[in-house]
């Protein structure tokens, strides 16, 4: 039984959205618009079969950039693991794969913006911009969330010391016997 006036639904309070929730969108359909736009204006200056081998190019160079990044990120864990280390921190591999993906979309300003995270300098600044956003949102994230689970866990991880050891495992059974590893039951 309601004693009062309606309550509109939009009188309630409801989270505001946060600038990246609200601007995202209009900014994926700019930059779609823009990437449209630039490969037409190629198209009329160079001609199609340019702006289909640019492409093309983009492609290639993207896969071969995103397989050397994948396996140089491959052999770095390789060899911390048999040094009994932890890999070294990030080494770049995330962002030159970034770009390799931005390589391989299609689009003039992607390619742009991939070639620009294959330069050190650049990949350096940008890692470091992202570490400290995420170290800022990590100290101010509310207690019980999941920022601030995060958080504890880096503040108490264990000290990534490796001990070497070999498992020996006595199998019971009699002479002659075989044990079937899984155990079958059923």
């Amino acid at each position: 039984m309601t004693t009062g006036a309606p309550t509109s639904p939009y009188t309630t309070s409801r989270p505001r959205r946060s600038r990246l929730r609200r601007y995202l969108p209009l900014g994926v359909a700019a930059w779609l618009v823009l990437e449209i736009w630039l490969l037409a204006v190629v198209a009329g200056a160079a001609g199609g079969l340019a702006v289909f081998l640019l492409l093309v190019a983009g492609l290639v160079a993207g896969s071969v950039v995103i397989k050397r990044a994948g396996r140089r990120a491959f052999q770095n864990l390789n060899e911390a693991l048999q040094h009994g280390g932890s890999p070294e921190r990030g080494g770049g591999n995330g962002l030159m794969m970034l770009g390799g993906l931005l390589l391989m979309i299609p689009g003039l300003v992607s390619d742009v913006a991939g070639l620009l995270l294959l330069l050190p300098p650049v990949q350096k600044a940008v890692s470091r911009y992202a570490e400290n956003a995420l170290d800022k949102r990590l100290r101010t994230a509310a207690p019980g969330s999941f920022g601030d689970a995060f958080q504890r866990a880096r503040i108490h991880r264990p000290d990534g010391k490796v001990v070497q050891g070999e498992v020996i495992r006595e199998d019971r059974t009699g002479p002659g016997e075989q044990r079937q590893w899984p155990p079958l039951t059923g």
